[in-house]
């Protein structure tokens, strides 16, 4: 891969980083700014909601800057972002910190993902989008342990002075790495060519693949812990083991998605979003068998990792040149709107339905409804119809 590819990766690990970082530090802030615990959880839901509107404003408004310029002042507002966290007196204020950190969120990983395509062959353009998320899937393995080790240790404010060096450093690497030249002579599209992107249908069907699929994954895994401790019978102290084997399994998906979409997009399309269901379905009988859990545990990280290559590459492929800037951002967008309603579902199926034990096979059956979406997509791929594709 070349080295510009590892720079952005270390750009999203820092911007990973920092989405995750809070949830080990929920009651260090909770604590420290006198607010209750489910309100210092707004700040994850508040970060997924500034990554989803801010992803296609900032992507349109940047679109005529040359690429490499984008990535850097997105890494910027990053490194911006978290220093204004760390220096937060209050809650609000730490609010719209973490909803200025996210503005960049979606249009780096977006157009990341244009400017790592752009620099390989075609065939190996999955396995560049895939090399760039493992940025994202380090930081999800670690950004969690990190912060609470950090929130122990110095504060939680400490936390997001680090990742603020972080910040720091990945905007060094981009800006020596990532080739001045790239995306230039490529012709800008007008405003309205990029917003006919929204039109396709094709394209929408791509960005609901994305949203259910990963509305699947977060409908069992924001609850895990619940999960592991009452269903399963494992100790608090066991948890966080457990989520290195998911963040292992994270690492082994994300390249391997990449690699099956190289050879076969439709079919790596179709397999791994089947593979999820099929893993969500095992896992929900095996939850009261600890062995077994573990080993579905990590997975299901595997499993739901192989579906973020190909769901962006069909995105980008069913854009077309003129607005694939804005449809990767979106695609990126529909991700974190897939965590929003997978917490939600697995909230009501605790609250008002079957309880904790119950929440794989929901979580199956969105991802299955997410599956027929993409047999749908594939099936008028088929047929050929213009105006579809």
């Amino acid at each position: 891969m070349p080295v510009a590819i590892l720079a952005l990766t270390a750009g999203a690990f820092g911007i990973g980083t920092t989405e995750f970082i809070i949830m080990g530090l929920l009651l260090q802030v909770a604590t420290d700014l006198h607010v209750a615990v489910s309100t210092a959880g707004l700040l994850i839901s508040g970060y997924a909601l500034g990554v989803f509107v801010g992803a296609p404003i900032l992507t349109l408004a940047t679109r005529r800057m040359p690429r490499k310029a984008v990535l850097l002042a997105l890494m910027a507002i990053f490194t911006l972002g978290n220093i204004a966290c760390a220096m937060a007196p209050s809650y609000g204020l730490l609010m719209a910190a973490r909803v200025l950190t996210s503005l960049a969120h979606g249009t780096f990983f977006g157009v990341g993902s244009v400017v790592a395509t752009g620099l390989v062959p075609e065939n190996k353009r999955a396995s560049a989008i895939s090399t760039m998320f493992v940025g994202l899937t380090v930081a999800t393995l670690l950004g969690v342990p990190f912060g609470a080790w950090f929130g122990l240790l110095l504060g939680w404010r400490a936390a997001f002075w680090a990742v603020a060096a972080i910040g720091v450093v990945a905007w060094i690497v981009l800006l020596l790495f990532v080739p001045t030249d790239v995306g230039r002579g490529e012709d800008t599209a007008s405003l309205r060519d990029e917003l006919a992107v929204l039109a396709r249908p094709q394209v929408q069907l791509g960005l609901a693949m994305t949203v259910l699929g990963f509305a699947g994954l977060f409908t069992v895994f924001t609850y895990i812990q619940p999960i592991l401790t009452r269903v399963t019978g494992f100790s608090d102290a066991a948890v966080s083991p457990i989520l290195l084997v998911f963040g292992a399994g994270l690492s082994i998906g994300n390249i391997a998605g990449g690699r099956l979409a190289d050879r076969g997009p439709a079919r790596a399309l179709v397999g791994t979003l089947a593979g999820l269901a099929i893993v969500l379905v095992a896992l929900a009988s095996a939850l009261s068998i600890m062995a077994p859990a573990v080993l579905l545990v990590g997975l299901l990280g595997a499993a739901a990792f192989a579906t973020v290559a190909p769901l962006q590459l069909r995105v980008l492929e069913k854009a077309g040149p003129a607005g694939r800037n804005l449809a990767s951002s979106l695609n990126i967008a529909a991700f974190n709107l897939g965590n929003a309603l997978g917490a939600w579902v697995g909230g009501v199926t605790i609250d008002h339905g079957p309880g904790l034990a119950a929440l794989p096979l929901v979580a199956a059956a969105i991802t299955a409804l997410g599956l027929a979406i993409a047999l749908w997509s594939l099936r008028l791929d088929r047929v050929r119809i213009p105006a579809i594709s």
